[in-house]
């Protein structure tokens, strides 16, 4: 590792935030990216040698075009590309009225098309690269749970699409994503029914660190024969 060019995309907190720093502990060098938190992004570039700040909201097509040609500008070169932006809504599975057309637009233009359009973007600088990607998903994308039914859907799609994505881009670039369990994040913070429930069930007895995800983010962006992988990260709470 090291030297490498890395996105990574929503990462001023929580997951993104740890996998961009760990890359960049790892000696790489690291775009930073929020669609809102400038101030946050800015800081973290500033206080990270060699890494850039980039805002752009991926959800936006054109966005995704500038914040790729934004980092070959700065860095000449793209080798591996993070998606960790997402969103969600916490809504009751029964509550079917409240998951409508316009919360599963807001979500799948975020996880699924916004995910989508920035790969495609980026696929011509990785195939140069022999680069890679690691999509983040949820163990809600593959079991029946999950923050709400659009959210869950989104990241089965999200699923879908790393399987083949890997299939199509071999072999120029390897394509693999990490579905975490629940994890303590901002997002999560006042969720303590759940995080006793997970501390009590799961085998490891704990939810997960955004560390603990990006420590397989990296493994994954560093291992050279392995693609189209969804690698579970949930201390083994599915079992």
């Amino acid at each position: 590792m090291g030297e490498r060019v890395v996105l990574v995309t929503g990462s001023t907190s929580g997951i993104g935030e740890a996998t961009a720093l760990a890359f960049a502990s790892a000696g790489d060098h690291v775009v930073f990216n929020s669609a809102h938190s400038v101030e946050a992004g800015a800081g973290l570039a500033a206080s990270t040698p060699g890494s850039l700040y980039i805002q752009a909201d991926i959800a936006r097509s054109e966005d995704c075009t500038r914040l790729i040609e934004s980092t070959l500008a700065h860095f000449g070169r793209l080798d591996v590309l993070v998606n960790n932006a997402g969103t969600t809504r916490k809504i009751e599975h029964h509550d079917l009225e409240s998951a409508n057309l316009d919360v599963w637009r807001e979500i799948f233009d975020v996880n699924v098309f916004g995910t989508w359009n920035l790969s495609v973007a980026a696929m011509t600088a990785l195939r140069a690269s022999k680069g890679t990607i690691v999509n983040v998903s949820s163990v809600a994308g593959s079991h029946s749970g999950g923050s709400s039914i659009p959210y869950s859907a989104s990241k089965a799609a999200l699923n879908q699409m790393t399987l083949l994505l890997a299939k199509a881009m071999g072999p120029d670039v390897r394509v693999n994503a990490v579905a975490p369990g629940l994890i303590a994040t901002p997002w999560t913070q006042s969720w303590q029914r759940t995080h006793e429930f997970v501390s009590a069930t799961a085998p490891l007895r704990r939810s997960g660190t955004p560390q603990d995800v990006a420590e397989v983010i990296l493994a994954l962006a560093s291992a050279s024969y392995v693609t189209g992988q969804i690698v579970t990260v949930d201390g083994g709470l599915m079992l």
